[in-house]
């Protein structure tokens, strides 16, 4: 659920009127709300902590990659949320926002020295190696600081799952962690070297997964690498299991409900004795955020003889604002502000990018909508607003939290001016 509702037939943000915000700081421009985000944290903590004999004093560490907003970051931070990061500037964004460090993942096949480095100075509560190369580059930078940070060995399934091939993180050919095999080779190799205190694995088979079938699969064979590993003589004493459950963009009500997400973790990780982590990124931040919009104009094509042609819904945001249609071929409801009256028309929707690709949608049924009218992509919390550039010279779209009533300006829409002085000219020009 999401509280964006209408008032007087006009949508609002909790207690805010998306008209006066869109006045106040112009479009495009994505709103957050407070209530959701405290929502959906709050019901996947108490799922989570239903079944506290089998997943433990269970870390929930929000996955900064899918929205890094830093209101956005501490207002989770505030409830008690870790964070679950694949940079050094995650990192320091978690830290800044006021995430502890024994709260936040280190993820990330591709981690430099210097990112090993500080994530240890940082204290985080584990690092997730993904590799036998990245693990012997750790033991080194560990040993430099005569540190041995916590780890995780991230296993690779081959089970890959997720809204899109784009998106499908577990699969064999995928890049992210390593097979069975090698993880309990590395595993072992971990806990020889005095540099390193290895101290469970990881998994994540992908983004915007709508069963509970595969992500089953994959935690027994983590499962299984628990038993084998302690057969051994290894301690395990954490699993991460990732994300990757699914919203419904598409308003479906078929997609499994958090309580039976955790109910199954539990059953699968039962009499294991270990502490889970989880790493929601789309499912807390996914429905708490929307992009409004507003419509340019609407070009009207003619068809062939007896055909009507198609009709563009231009919109002043663009690809380079919502990015996950042109990537993913994502699906995003769009509703008006203010619903005029009369039948539904079919529009394709399109930004006033110089690209082919810069079209959320074809032949989406609206009510009629003319020029100055006001627009809201749904569901546009995560993956939104940190997949933003600034392609054809657009000012960057900003950000804006509301909690209740009161609303604030999160991130601001640049200048011009404040764009050309990122660039400074070569001293020859």
């Amino acid at each position: 659920m999401h509280h964006f509702d209408r008032i007087d037939g006009a949508l609002q943000a909790e207690g805010v009127p998306l008209d006066a915000l869109a006045e106040a700081v112009g479009t495009p421009v994505y709103v957050y709300s407070t209530a959701t985000l405290t929502r959906h944290y709050g019901l996947l903590r108490e799922a989570v902590d239903a079944h506290r004999s089998a997943l433990g004093d269970a870390l929930i560490a929000f996955a900064v990659k899918a929205n890094s907003n830093l209101s956005v970051l501490a207002t989770l931070a505030r409830l008690g949320c870790g964070a679950d990061t694949v940079s050094e500037g995650e990192i320091r964004r978690a830290l800044a926002a006021g995430v502890p460090g024994d709260r936040i993942i280190f993820s990330g096949v591709g981690k430099t020295d210097a990112e090993l480095a500080f994530a240890i100075d940082a204290g985080v509560r584990q690092i997730n190696v993904e590799s036998g190369a990245e693990l012997d580059r750790l033991i080194a930078v560990a040993a430099s600081k005569g540190a041995a940070p916590a780890i995780a060995i991230r296993v690779n399934p081959k089970i890959g799952a997720g809204g899109h091939a784009k998106i499908t993180t577990g699969g064999a050919t995928d890049k992210f962690g390593v097979p069975v095999e090698e993880a309990i080779d590395l595993y072992a190799r971990a806990s020889a070297s005095p540099h390193l205190t290895p101290v469970g694995l990881a998994c994540h088979i992908g983004s915007q997964i709508t069963t509970l079938e595969p992500m089953e699969a994959a935690f027994r064979t983590l499962r299984d690498v628990v038993l084998t590993l302690r057969a051994d003589g290894h301690s395990v004493a954490r699993l991460d299991l990732g994300g990757g459950l699914g919203v419904p963009y598409h308003g479906q009500t078929d997609t499994p409900s958090i309580a039976d997400y955790a109910a199954m973790c539990a059953r699968v990780l039962d009499g294991l004795e270990v502490e889970a982590a989880f790493e929601p990124g789309r499912l807390l931040a996914a429905n708490a955020g929307l992009l409004l919009s507003r419509v340019i104009q609407v070009n009207q094509r003619a068809g062939s003889p007896g055909g009507e042609g198609r009709r563009f819904l231009v919109l002043d945001a663009g690809m380079n604002d919502l990015m996950r249609p042109a990537l993913y071929d994502a699906f995003h409801d769009l509703v008006p502000v203010r619903p005029r009256e009369g039948d539904l028309l079919a529009y394709d929707l399109v930004g006033p990018i110089c690209e082919s690709t810069d079209i959320f949608a074809r032949d989406r049924m609206l009510p009629p909508l003319q020029a100055g009218d006001l627009v809201a992509f749904m569901s546009a919390g995560a993956y939104g607003a940190v997949l933003a550039s600034e392609y054809n010279s657009r000012p960057l779209v900003p950000e804006v939290l509301v909690d209740g009533d009161r609303w604030a300006v999160v991130r601001s829409r640049p200048s011009y001016e404040e764009m050309w002085a990122r660039e400074p000219r070569a001293d020859w020009l």
